[in-house]
């Protein structure tokens, strides 16, 4: 006997090929909605509907309490439409059988309606309209409208605070303390939760809408059944009156059920804000979190109880739960405590050094060293503390810019330090000290215009900008307002990267250098082993940090090994050496100078200035030194000085372009006044690269 009628491998192939194409039963579902209006349902498929409704709706509910953050239920809005649909299309179905069949009793909707009706109803109609009456109020007036408003308001601030939050993004991938992938992916996010929020405040319209049909359709059902049984079918008004309303209310409750299970699922979803975890994470660990409060309550409940007339047991036994419950949590606490604890001492004692290796430890210099005032500390040491990972993003960032891994940043309390102050210590020794608000947020304005909010003024520490601090409740009102809103933590990273930025040929030490090397091929490092120099190594050393410097990326290191040992055969000065690299660099160096319009923007000196340059410069062998008189100096630095701000204040950097011989001499002259100024020489312009000068000195 064949058994391919009873072959699960049959079965499997016919729910895999139902998966995949849910596309297509998915459409083919909603065309079947629409269907329902229109095509007469007999009472089991009107029974089978009506229970599809009800186990939706209950679906939908347990993902409501289960999902982290609502743009994880995204697509809500667009369920929430075709559930409604659903339940209008199973109402008009339901009213059609009513209409027509319910002289015949009240089985003639089907079994799901007359359960309903006998279960609620309960031998009363008239109950049965109460009970109907007050699940509409409470779908209507409380649960709908309230999430409505939350809807509503959520779309608003969302969609105002969106220009600010796509600038913070922007100044994050700006400063380095987050990737290209993550700026997307954060972009992605907020154009996401604007999109919900939007869609929510249009879709809690239809529950609203749903809640009047209900009301409408229900009307309709009583009014139109009574006067259809009394004049077609020769009943009596209150014989009538008692089929036709128990059928009504048995539909009104097996629609107004499912509609109020969906309406609680979507002010679940919109008054989750930014709460991130399940509804008991969300609810029920916050009431519990705090003993006192449960130990109070109980001693309330407890008291209400021995009011006259109350009964006593059941407020006793509630109190009692409550108690319990206090005890259980802080004995929980007082555990997760004394483990912390226990923790922490393990791995103190686990990282215990001797005598000896203290004395070495103490011995040691921290490259880069942040100290924190006492009221910063805790932007540390918290499991929510942002401040750690910001600041070791910034090695991926400078191993990308600048071509070097930086030394690890040392974090540590200072108590000789102010309370909202931070120090940043390179080599031992102070480079800058800040002074945040750890609690508030700062407000910068891009246009550099006054900020017209309440705060506490002061200036961004890194660059120097006006700025205000604001509470975090103001936050979304600056950025709505267009305002750079930027929290302690990225202050801080932001004023390190500077600070990493001025002093990153302090920290390119030998050992740095030579790791450098050990990372090259193996026939570059022959190459720097065979330089005909007494100590190679060093020598690299100092042209990148000299190329460092001037914030010239070190990345390339084979071309700057191969420049190095063309030029250290014929000279081994350090100057000339660099010069040399600079050139073969060329690309590069004109390619991070190029404008959005393809053009590299220079400022030029003038032939009165480039004559008096070139006179200068006295050469003897591999030295070359530059004579000029102090005022003269000081009086091109003046001018120079006058025209980079020129074009500074539009926040444009040109190049100042200078005769190859020197170079040098004008970088270290503009140094002190300008660092941000690139000086680059005639040799150093790449054959592809188009020069439009935007400026003389001395013109």
């Amino acid at each position: 006997m064949s058994s391919q009628g009873t072959n699960p491998a049959g079965k499997g192939d016919l729910l895999s090929l139902g998966l995949a194409n849910r596309d297509v039963g998915f459409a083919i579902g909603v065309t079947l909605v629409l269907a329902v209006l229109f095509v007469p349902l007999p009472p089991v498929i009107l029974d089978f509907g009506l229970a599809v409704s009800l186990s939706v709706s209950a679906l939908i509910l347990m993902v409501a309490l289960w999902i982290p953050r609502p743009l994880d239920f995204n697509s809500f809005p667009t369920l929430l439409l075709v559930v409604t649909m659903l339940r209008l299309s199973l109402n008009v179905a339901s009213t059609r059988l009513i209409l027509s069949q319910g002289h015949t009793g009240t089985d003639a909707a089907g079994g799901v309606i007359e359960g309903f009706s006998r279960f609620i109803v309960a031998g009363s109609f008239v109950i049965g309209i109460v009970i109907f009456a007050i699940l509409v109020v409470i779908n209507f007036i409380v649960i709908t409208k309230g999430s409505t408003r939350i809807a509503e308001v959520s779309a608003r601030f969302s969609l105002d605070a969106m220009p600010g939050k796509q600038m913070a993004i922007d100044a994050d991938l700006g400063a380095g303390l987050i990737d290209e992938a993550e700026a997307r992916r954060r972009r992605k996010e907020l154009e996401d939760e604007s999109g919900f929020f939007g869609a929510m405040d249009g879709a809690s319209k239809f529950v609203r809408g749903d809640a009047v049909a209900g009301i409408i359709i229900t009307l309709i059902n009583v009014i139109g059944g009574i006067l259809i049984g009394t004049v077609q079918h020769g009943m009596s008004v209150g014989e009538a009156a008692n089929n036709y309303t128990t059928l009504t209310i048995g539909d009104g409750l097996v629609s107004q059920v499912p509609a109020l299970i969906v309406s609680l699922a979507a002010g679940l979803i919109v008054t989750k804000g930014g709460t991130v975890g399940a509804a008991n994470e969300a609810v029920l660990a916050q009431l519990g979190r705090f003993p006192k409060a449960l130990y109070m309550a109980a001693g309330l409940l407890f008291g209400i109880g021995l009011l006259p007339g109350f009964p006593v047991p059941v407020f006793a036994a509630l109190a009692l739960l409550m108690a319990g419950l206090g005890y259980v949590m802080q004995r929980k606490a007082a555990e997760a405590e004394l483990a912390a604890r226990r923790e922490a001492a393990a791995e103190a004692g686990a990282g215990a050094l001797s005598e000896e290796d203290s004395l070495q430890e103490t011995m040691k210099l921290d490259e880069l060293r942040l100290e924190l005032g006492e009221a910063l500390v805790p932007l540390t040491d918290s499991a929510e503390a942002a401040l750690p990972g910001k600041i070791k993003s910034l090695r991926n960032l400078f191993a990308r810019e600048f071509g070097f891994v930086l030394p690890s940043v040392r974090i540590k309390d200072a108590p000789g330090l102010p309370i909202n102050s931070y120090a940043i210590l390179v080599q031992g020794v102070e480079a800058v000290r800040g002074d945040i608000r750890p609690t508030k947020r700062m407000v910068l304005n891009p246009a550099e215009a006054p900020i017209a909010l309440p705060g506490e003024r002061t200036k961004d520490p890194a660059f120097g900008l006006e700025a205000v601090w604001v509470d975090a409740a103001h936050a979304a009102e600056a950025e709505s307002q267009g305002y750079t809103v930027v929290d302690p933590e990225s202050v801080i990273t932001t004023h390190l990267t500077e600070v990493i930025k001025d002093h990153m040929s302090d920290l390119l030490t030998y050992g740095a250098t030579q790791a450098l090397i050990e990372r090259l091929d193996r026939d570059y490092q022959k190459l720097v082993a065979d330089l005909s120099v007494p100590a190679p190594v060093i020598l690299v050393q100092q042209v990148l940090q000299a190329l460092l410097t001037e914030r010239i990326s070190v990345r390339n290191m084979p071309l700057i090994v191969e420049a190095i040992a063309e030029i250290s055969r014929t000279s081994s000065n350090v100057t000339t050496v660099t010069e040399h690299v600079r050139r073969r660099l060329s690309n590069q160096i004109c390619n991070a100078l190029t404008d959005v319009s393809g053009y590299v923007p220079v400022i030029a000196l003038s032939p009165a200035w480039e004559r008096e340059f070139n006179d200068a410069v006295r050469i003897n062998g591999d030295e070359r030194n530059f004579l000029m008189s102090p005022q003269r100096v000081q009086e091109f630095v003046l001018e120079a000085r006058k025209e980079i701000q020129k074009h500074a204040q539009q926040d444009q950097w040109p190049a100042l372009l200078v005769s190859p011989e020197v170079r040098s001499f004008v970088r270290s002259m503009l140094e002190r006044v300008s660092p941000m100024t690139q000086v680059i020489s005639h040799n150093e312009i790449h054959r592809k690269a188009s020069l439009r000068t935007v400026g003389t000195i001395g013109g």
